[in-house]
């Protein structure tokens, strides 16, 4: 189930809100608990168990460590065992074929692929699971004596299937109680609908155009067309992953959680480095707090500084998927990101802006190229025809084509990736006073929204998969 679906925005969601709503306090949290399971069981009922099952054992981690917080020799035994079982279950459900297939291409034909269904959510929920025993180890949250509570936080729907990463410290006080207002609950729904219409509205519609692009014939391909289709997703991945962590947020906020921002309008960002601040908030955050830290952060020599950046992003590229280009897309991030350290930020902070923002937005773009192409083949020539080297003409009649067909939806998302159409609302409509056009907008997005749905053929979510 997805948020994008008529059966979720008109079936499901209004029976957990009619439940959620009504339900004595004392008992949302685990109505919160079962009706999570049910979004997530709804297409996978069977990896139900593997989630429970990381909940189960990561609560009495958290527990035992909290005992034996004082004899920090057994406690560290608990985390060690969280870290271990999180990772080997990450490991074995998403990389063990990807392994196997390596070893198999170099010879080693011992082992064969198992052919598993990734189960939806993985990466996410293991990072938070895991997250909790190591911050009571380190004394920044306190122990969760009820398990439902638990399970609420882990399984909780809104943030259960693609982030934002939500850490058990960050939710600890609103598990206990929360601020359920009228208000709250109207931010909550204003935010969903900014996040759906980003997803249905937006990143639908320029995805189609990269997946007509894709599939281009080579007499319609030119330089100009690859490089249309790069910006097109680069367009789809920010509005269909912000749009997902938006409605998550205001989901979060119709139950009286408040969860953390997870983009930051990244695209007009002047360097690799603030880039990377923008982007996934959550997963750099946690990446940094649980990994770069311990490594010893920038508190070390140079040479270790950027051995702790490498090992980081190959992480962070192997987190996004097991395939070898997400590999090179950690490599090609952690490699930008140590020239930056070392030497460039201090030269891009001299040059004009325009300079510094056509500087980012060229090597974010390169690194979707790399992102969005499992086959190294073909990520081989998608980069040959961007430069050039593809026998393909620069321009042709397709490109124009194209650009006359999309202009208006082009110009729209170049606005929507900066902060212009929210300080306009702030300006125009809160700062005059006549929020009574907040509701109309809703509805007319929520009627608008709903017929693309209906019509559409095209409605994939891009984090699902990771």
């Amino acid at each position: 189930m997805v948020f994008s679906s008529l059966i979720f925005l008109f079936v499901y969601l209004p029976i957990v809100l009619v439940v959620m709503k009504t339900s004595p306090l004392k008992l949302r949290n685990l109505f919160l608990f079962l009706l999570s399971l049910v979004f997530y069981g709804w297409g996978e009922p069977f990896y139900i168990v593997l989630l429970i099952l990381s909940t189960v054992v990561d609560y009495i981690n958290g527990y035992y460590v909290h005992k034996y917080r004082n004899q920090k020799k057994i406690a560290k035994r608990f985390v060690i065992f969280s870290i271990c079982f999180n990772l080997g279950l990450l490991g074995f459900f998403k990389y063990y074929d990807f392994i196997v297939m390596s070893l198999n291409g170099l010879g080693f034909n011992a082992l064969q692929p198992l052919g598993l269904a990734l189960p939806i959510g993985i990466s996410f929920y293991t990072f938070q699971t895991m997250s909790y025993p190591i911050d009571i180890y380190r004394k920044d949250a306190d122990v969760q004596t009820s398990i439902v509570s638990f399970g609420a936080y882990v399984a909780m729907f809104p943030q259960l299937i693609a982030g934002p990463i939500v850490r058990y410290k960050d939710v600890a006080e609103q598990l206990v109680s929360r601020n359920e207002t009228m208000d709250k609950f109207t931010q909550g729904i204003q935010r969903f609908m900014i996040g759906l219409s980003k997803k249905v509205l937006l990143a639908n519609n320029i995805g189609l155009v990269f997946e007509t692009i894709k599939v281009a014939s080579d007499s319609q391909m030119s330089v100009l067309t690859m490089w249309l289709g790069i910006f097109a997703y680069g367009f789809q991945i920010y509005f269909d992953f912000s749009g997902y962590s938006d409605m998550a947020i205001g989901l979060g906020k119709m139950f009286g959680f408040e969860l953390l921002e997870n983009f930051n309008y990244p695209y007009i960002s002047k360097s690799i480095t603030e880039f990377w601040r923008r982007w996934h908030i959550s997963l750099g955050t946690w990446f940094r707090d649980y990994v770069y830290i311990p490594l010893g952060g920038n508190r070390c020599s140079k040479i270790v500084n950027l051995r702790n950046i490498l090992l980081v992003w190959l992480l962070t590229g192997l987190w996004h998927g097991a395939s070898w280009n997400f590999v090179l897309w950690g490599l090609y991030f952690a490699i930008l990101l140590m020239i930056e350290k070392l030497f460039l930020l201090k030269i891009l902070q001299k040059l004009p802006a325009f300079i510094q923002h056509g500087y980012t937005i060229f090597f974010i773009l390169l690194s979707w190229v790399i992102f969005a192409f499992e086959d190294l083949g073909v990520l081989k020539g998608v980069l040959a025809i961007m430069f050039g080297f593809g026998d393909v003409p620069f321009v042709n009649d397709y490109f124009f084509y194209l650009i006359r067909n999309n202009i208006v939806l082009l110009i729209i998302l170049i606005v929507s990736v900066t902060p212009f159409m929210k300080m306009v609302y702030h300006k125009h409509i809160e700062g005059k006073k006549i929020e009574w056009m907040t509701p109309v907008l809703i509805l007319i997005g929520l009627i608008v929204c709903t017929a693309f749905i209906v019509d559409a053929s095209y409605n994939p979510f891009l984090y699902f998969r990771f």
